[in-house]
């Protein structure tokens, strides 16, 4: 049986762990607002580009 590529390994486990990271229970959590935006839109768009942030450094540690 051919082993799986560690990058899609990696990648992989990342999607799983943001996908719950991205449903209705957490993203009801954060309240109020930050500075005139909505909590729950901050929370939203920190979370993705977390999840961009850790995929782009997985992918780039690939060639060293």
């Amino acid at each position: 049986m051919k082993r799986a590529n560690p990058l899609r390994q990696r990648l992989a486990a990342l999607g799983l762990l943001g996908v719950p990271l991205l449903t209705f229970p957490l993203l009801s959590l954060p309240g109020g607002d930050v500075g005139g935006v909505p909590a729950a839109y901050l929370y939203l768009f920190g979370v993705w580009a977390l999840i961009v942030l850790v995929a782009a450094v997985v992918a780039e540690r690939r060639g060293k």
